[in-house]
């Protein structure tokens, strides 16, 4: 029987899936999974009884992942679930900077009392007439999930899309129109495009990607979309751009005091994901990932650990061990299970950067003594017996 935490609301559509081997918990510090949305985790204490934590969403900046990956602690996300949600909101963004329709719907509220409205509106509406986004250039930075829907998307509304990512996988690629220009140099989308939207993670190395000598190489005009984070743009710079007429627009899902209620800036109350298809298939992503690393020890979306599937253990035993990636750890593993003549019909070895993660099937379950000889190996954080 395992045991899971909301420390969030969780759709219902995913928690059904929990089956009878599994029992919900409002002790967080006896729970073997933590599913999570936007409660921060960083001031927690994590309990040793805790396997793995599910985040129902993309990004992973409310979850200690250093801290977690130390305690062998599985962090995964949901890539992709809420993808729709978000590229339906960065095309609404798109139009609602292009064509002043805010600007039109606040003027008729402050209009509703005269009784010529109608006739004012035909006077009044070249102030918020705009521009349309057909044939435009669009330049995405990030083509992961969000970021190659948008430029499909973007491809149908007849716009022209370039796409700069250099890390973009074969599955995004080939998911990609054909008419999308893939880029190799991040400059040309500065140079070339009106409209520019990020897709990236919030990584120390993607920070203030938009900065002041980004803008300075941009369009007169250009309008700048985030729907990623904040910090991807140092919006301070994005203010002096507006300021100085190079932005036209910066349109953003991420409140704060820097660019709410500020000239130029469309801000959005962070409502990319938040419909109720994306919080139903990010709940059940969630939960499939959760059930089955749980039950099976294979990590499928991890943040801190790498991919590892081993499919479901047909074999006695398996084991699960969280370490140091560094060299001879497989051959002290294997040492350990030959002196005691368990037989490893099947062996996995994954890194991910200075962590790693090796699962066993064994002919035979594993004994405590077993275990405490893996724990004991230096560069160890911890073993699991999966079965």
């Amino acid at each position: 029987m395992f045991k899971y935490h909301c420390l969030n609301p969780i759709a219902h559509i995913g928690l059904k899936r929990f089956d009878e081997n599994y029992t919900r918990t409002d002790d967080v510090n006896e729970a073997e999974g933590i599913l999570v949305r936007s409660a921060s985790m960083h001031e927690m204490e994590l309990s040793d009884n805790l396997l793995a934590v599910a985040r129902a969403g993309a990004g992973v900046n409310n979850i200690p992942l250093e801290k977690c990956a130390e305690k062998g602690i599985v962090v995964f996300n949901t890539p992709g679930a809420n993808a729709n949600g978000v590229k339906e909101l960065v095309i609404a963004g798109m139009l609602l900077a292009s064509r002043d329709v805010i600007g039109g719907v606040e003027w008729v509220k402050s209009a509703k009392d005269d009784e010529n409205i109608a006739k004012a509106a035909e006077k009044e509406k070249k102030k918020f007439a705009g521009t349309e986004i057909e044939g435009k250039k669009l330049g995405i930075i990030g083509l992961g999930a969000i970021g190659g829907k948008v430029a499909n998307a973007a491809v149908n509304l007849g716009m022209e899309v370039y796409g700069y990512d250099p890390y973009v996988s074969v599955d995004a690629a080939w998911s990609l129109s054909r008419a999308v220009k893939h880029v190799l140099h991040v400059e040309e989308i500065y140079e070339q495009c009106d409209f520019i939207t990020i897709h990236v993670p919030a990584l120390p190395q993607t920070k203030g990607t938009i900065n002041a000598d980004a803008i300075s190489l941009m369009k007169d005009g250009v309008i700048i979309l985030n729907f990623a984070r904040d910090v991807l743009c140092n919006e301070e710079d994005i203010l002096d751009g507006i300021a100085s007429g190079k932005i036209r627009k910066y349109v953003t899902d991420f409140p704060n005091t820097t660019t709410a209620g500020k000239e130029g800036c469309i801000v959005i109350p962070h409502l990319g994901a938040s419909t109720e298809e994306s919080e139903d298939n990010c709940a059940v992503m969630a939960v499939k990932e959760l059930k089955n690393y749980l039950e099976n020890g294979n990590i499928i979306n991890s943040v801190n650990f790498p991919n590892c599937d081993m499919g479901v253990c047909s074999q006695a035993g398996r084991v699960a061990i969280f370490h140091k990636n560094i060299a001879n750890m497989i051959t002290k593993f294997t040492a350990c299970f030959g002196d005691e003549g368990i037989n490893i019909t099947d062996l996995m070895n994954k890194s991910r950067g200075e962590y790693a993660y090796t699962m066993m099937d064994l002919e035979q379950p594993a004994q405590k003594a077993m275990i405490e000889k893996l724990e004991a190996i230096e560069g160890v954080f911890r073993v699991r017996v999966v079965k």
